[in-house]
């Protein structure tokens, strides 16, 4: 298996979505697509494939920031979401689309990267701190209907 990354494009947008999905399953459908034509045109978005041969198995998206929670530079490389197909997991895919984000970031001016996960996915959490991300803080969002 030789693993290459890519850049997604407009001929990726279904694929794109599918990944997508992988990520943020309860998402609704209209919110996942509304911006994919936009931040496929932003500099400051980056969105990378990772490929067995020419089939994609692997996403990423990564975001130029302002802020990030335990950062104190300015812009901060923000990991907004990954994804690696079941079959593929456990073999440093993750890793390797993070290290390519990672050198986008360098590459525009950043000197730390930031991420997130929920608190209960210990899976993400595991992977995050086995490629040298550090916790930095836990957060708990509220909300209440009017």
């Amino acid at each position: 298996m030789e693993i290459t990354i890519r850049r997604v494009t407009q001929e990726d947008k279904a694929e794109w979505f599918r990944m997508r999905k992988g990520i943020w399953p309860d998402v609704p459908d209209h919110y996942m697509t509304f911006d994919m034509d936009a931040l496929l045109a932003d500099d400051n978005y980056l969105v990378i494939f990772g490929c067995d041969g020419d089939r994609p198995i692997g996403l990423t998206e990564a975001r130029l920031r302002d802020y990030a929670e335990g950062c104190s530079t300015s812009p901060v490389g923000y990991i907004e979401g990954w994804y690696v197909q079941d079959e593929y997991r456990g073999k440093r895919i993750a890793g390797m689309m993070t290290q390519a984000a990672e050198e986008w970031m360098r590459a525009n001016g950043c000197t730390e990267a930031a991420s997130d996960t929920w608190l209960d996915n210990e899976p993400s959490i595991r992977a995050h701190l086995n490629m040298g991300y550090n916790e930095v803080e836990r957060l708990i969002h509220f909300m209440k209907k009017l």
